[in-house]
C-alpha cells in the first residue's frame, strides 16, 4: 500500500501580468507545508509537477526545508495529467466579450473587490463548461479533462512501487477531478470540492495495484500552525 499526496499550488499572483508565478506569500505557504512533512518525519520518495510554473515553483520551496534524507532521490517528473484546466479558454465560452486583451481585467478593476468579481464570473463559467451542454465549443470539454487527469493518476498508481510515498503538485482542477471519480460524485456538484480547496492543501489517496481510494480531503493544518489568518488563501 501506497500514498499519493495532491497538493494545490501556492497563492499565484492574481491581477498581475504572469498569474502562474507564486506570490511571495505563496512561496510562504509552500514553506510551511515543508516544514510540516519534515514534523511528520515523512520521507517523499517520488515528486510528480504538472506543467505550470506554479507546481514546479511549490514543489521547490517545499522541497527546500526537508532535509536531505526525506528528500526524494531522482529528479521530480513532468505529467500532463496533473496540468490544470484552461481557464481563459473556459471563461471566454461564457463571455466572448473578454477575448479582448485586457477586458477581463478592465472589468474587474471597475469592482469594488476584484477577487469576488472574479470568482463570481468563474462560478458561472465553469458550472456552464461542466454541464457538458456545450462540449464542443471548448477547447478541452470537462469530460475529456476529467479522463486526462483520471488517467494521469492510473499510470502513476500502476508505474510506482509499493509503499512509496509520492507528492504530485498540481491545481484545484485535477484534484476536483480525480474527487470526483474516486467519491462518483454527479458532475453538478464536482465543484463542491474545489471551491474550499486552499492553497497548498494537501489530499492523501491511498494505492495498491489498481486500486486507488480517498484518504483525506483539503488538510491544511500547516498553515493553521502558523496561528496567521492571512496566510490561508483559497485563491
Amino acid at each position: 500500500m501506497g500514498d499519493i499526496l495532491l497538493v494545490r499550488h501556492g497563492q499565484a499572483s492574481f491581477g498581475s501580468e504572469d498569474y502562474d508565478q507564486l506570490s511571495d506569500l505563496g512561496v510562504e505557504q509552500s514553506r510551511l507545508l515543508g516544514r510540516w512533512i519534515v514534523s511528520c518525519g515523512r520521507k517523499i520518495d517520488q515528486v510528480v509537477v504538472g506543467h505550470m510554473k506554479r507546481h514546479r515553483q511549490t514543489a521547490e520551496a517545499c522541497l527546500a526545508e526537508l532535509p536531505q534524507e526525506l528528500r526524494p532521490e531522482a529528479e521530480s517528473l513532468a505529467e500532463a495529467g496533473f496540468d490544470e484546466f484552461d481557464s481563459d479558454d473556459v471563461i471566454i465560452r461564457y463571455r466572448p466579450e473578454f477575448a479582448e486583451r485586457g477586458a477581463l481585467v478592465q472589468h474587474l478593476a471597475q469592482s469594488e473587490s476584484p477577487q469576488r468579481a472574479f470568482q463570481k464570473l468563474f462560478s458561472a463559467a465553469v458550472e456552464r463548461w461542466v454541464t457538458g451542454h456545450h462540449e464542443s465549443e471548448y477547447r478541452e470539454s470537462w469530460k475529456v479533462f476529467r479522463e486526462r487527469c483520471v488517467a494521469g493518476l492510473q499510470r502513476l498508481a500502476r508505474d510506482s512501487g509499493r509503499s512509496r510515498t509520492i507528492a504530485v503538485f498540481t491545481s484545484g482542477g485535477p484534484i476536483t477531478a480525480i474527487c470526483q471519480h474516486l467519491l462518483e460524485l454527479p458532475d453538478r456538484r464536482a465543484f463542491d470540492v474545489n471551491w474550499p480547496m486552499a492553497n497548498t492543501a494537501v489530499t492523501a489517496l491511498r494505492y495498491s495495484g489498481d486500486r486507488i481510494s480517498l484518504n483525506y480531503l483539503n488538510n491544511f493544518s500547516h498553515l493553521e500552525r502558523a496561528g496567521q489568518s492571512q496566510i490561508i488563501t483559497y485563491r
